[in-house]
């Protein structure tokens, strides 16, 4: 994996002989998983090394150096990105990985005793639900999300889990202009404020690929987030 080492690298992570040997074991488990349910269409190895791997660690640029040890949910983990990458290479973060398909946590529970990864919390359940938890309600330092659902939509899934003070980074690719803006009402509804658009300026990832990052500066109503589907089907714009 001297490539992912190479440009993780270029984001400030300096991978260990141990953490590549988990990315390795990452890509096997997946690939052997992927075969009995379906975890991800890109199962090349070096793209598989870009596209999530390196794609997840991305999402240390929208971090900074704003927190020690923070506590971080990825909200619609999937495969586990990109919250169990970030966890191989920060070891010292707390993490919840949130799915609503009980055999993709099936995976993510499988994968985190194989990785090895102490301070990992899998739970199964839907957002809309979840937030409403008291143990999980705005007790976030930084709340991620990748390629989930239009930026109106997870604004009042993933804000309700951040702390005033706290992040939620979107991860998106394309074109997002327009649904950043469509997005504005839900994000200051839910208590946040949008900080930056940023592009991703990497080699590998040169197909439009971007951070939203909005900070938390208000409590979110406690009617919110509304009961499943209807963040969804009647999205705040």
């Amino acid at each position: 994996m001297d490539k992912l080492e190479a440009a993780a690298g270029r984001l400030g992570i300096r991978l260990s002989q141990k953490q590549i040997e988990q990315f390795q074991t990452y890509y096997r488990e997946l690939i052997d998983w992927n075969e009995r349910i379906n975890l991800t269409a890109i199962t090349d190895y070096q793209e598989v090394q870009n596209k999530h791997f390196l794609d997840s660690l991305t999402v240390v640029l929208g971090l900074g150096n704003s927190f020690n040890s923070p506590r971080v949910i990825d909200v619609g983990a999937g495969a586990g990105f990109p919250g169990l990458p970030l966890k191989i290479a920060l070891p010292g973060i707390r993490l919840a990985v949130l799915e609503a398909t009980a055999k993709k946590t099936s995976f993510l529970n499988h994968l985190q005793d194989k990785l090895g990864l102490d301070g990992v919390e899998v739970v199964t359940g839907r957002a809309e639900e979840v937030a409403h938890q008291t143990q999980y309600r705005e007790s976030f330092d930084v709340v991620l999300s990748r390629a989930m659902a239009e930026l109106p939509v997870l604004a009042e899934l993933c804000l309700p889990f951040v702390r005033i003070g706290g992040l939620f980074i979107a991860q998106k690719k394309g074109v997002i202009d327009a649904e950043v803006k469509n997005a504005g009402r839900a994000i200051a509804l839910m208590g946040g404020r949008l900080r930056e658009v940023r592009k991703i300026e990497m080699e590998e990832l040169s197909d439009g690929r971007y951070l939203v990052i909005i900070d938390k500066i208000a409590l979110t109503p406690p009617q919110y987030p509304r009961r499943p589907g209807m963040p969804n089907k009647r999205p705040i714009t």
